[in-house]
């Protein structure tokens, strides 16, 4: 059983060391992988020093340096951390379990459940943004994620051999999320004990700019995955805009049986044939969606059976 611990570091000289020697203690027979990305400190250095595979990634965004290392590392099984040490070590054997059993694609380590994110984490707003992400994507996926957001995770190698990852920076967890949604993957959420950054070391994720990009990554992969609800809720929008400005016209004619407000006369009817091609857009795309699907379950059964062929080999 091979193992792989993903690490994608920015700047993070003051922890890292300390990062990579926990997890090699937990798991001493697994590979350690730091992919450093771009960063002005002595990262790299530090953490080959302690014993990572050090790599370079020179496209800066968290989202490209797991993409890079989706694509690089070949293992059965990987667990992706931060290196900032705010997650613990010894929780892998929690994350690494449902995914050897079979009872997990992805696990995700949980810091909200037991309360000690919201006791340790001392950046404003990051309670409020946590909760909207999560709560948006468990209403339109009508699920029950407690923890979105968490940079701690365990993957098996159909789930990370599929993902086509599309994020560029801190929204790679959010895209993680969705993607195991949306295409129905095994989901288990682990409760882990959060601590917060030690005095010194800094987040790189700005609250209000990170955040809208979150935003927009939900908005973008809703479009993508459910285009019906997505251009139906628009075209209903439109509809009743349109509706709210031909109710005076179309009293105005049958009362006069003449139309004086041209302007509003000719809005209501743009409106209207908008939200109709909005609507039109949609049963379309949900179309070519649905047909999608149907070729990723393929893709995914023929990595099933490339697995099980291995292991018959083994």
């Amino acid at each position: 059983m091979k193992i792989a611990v993903l690490i994608p570091c920015y700047n993070e000289a003051l922890t890292i060391e300390k990062v990579v020697k926990d997890f090699k203690h937990e798991l001493p027979d697994a590979t350690i992988y730091v992919y450093d990305n771009n960063s002005s400190d002595d990262t790299g250095k530090i953490a080959m020093a302690a014993g990572a595979v050090v790599r370079p990634e020179p496209r800066q965004g968290k989202g490209l340096a797991v993409r890079q290392m989706f694509f690089d590392i070949e293992a059965d099984y990987y667990i992706m951390v931060d290196g900032d040490d705010t997650y613990p070590a010894e929780a892998v054997h929690s994350l690494l379990s449902p995914l050897v059993q079979g009872m997990a694609d992805m696990t995700i380590g949980d810091r909200l459940s037991n309360g000690t994110y919201y006791k340790e984490n001392k950046r404003k707003f990051h309670d409020f943004g946590n909760n909207l992400v999560r709560n948006s994507i468990n209403f339109l996926y009508k699920s029950q994620i407690r923890d979105v957001m968490t940079g701690y995770r365990g993957f098996t190698r159909i789930f990370v051999k599929s993902l086509p990852v599309t994020s560029n920076g801190y929204q790679i967890e959010t895209e993680l999320t969705i993607h195991a949604l949306d295409r129905r993957f095994k989901l288990v959420e682990i409760p882990i004990t959060y601590r917060d950054r030690p005095r010194g070391s800094f987040s790189k994720l700005n609250t209000i700019s990170d955040g809208i990009k979150v935003i927009f990554t939900i908005i973008r992969m809703v479009k993508d995955s459910r285009p019906m609800m997505f251009f139906g809720s628009t075209a209903l929008f439109f509809f009743l805009l349109g509706l709210i400005a031909g109710i005076p016209v179309i009293t105005e004619f049958f009362t006069t049986h003449y139309v004086k407000k041209i302007p509003s006369a000719i809005f209501a009817t743009g409106t209207m044939v908008f939200a109709l091609m909005l609507l039109i857009t949609g049963f379309i795309l949900d179309t070519v969606v649905k047909q999608d699907k149907k070729n990723y379950e393929l893709y995914l059964y023929q990595l099933y059976s490339e697995k099980h062929m291995k292991t018959h080999e083994g």
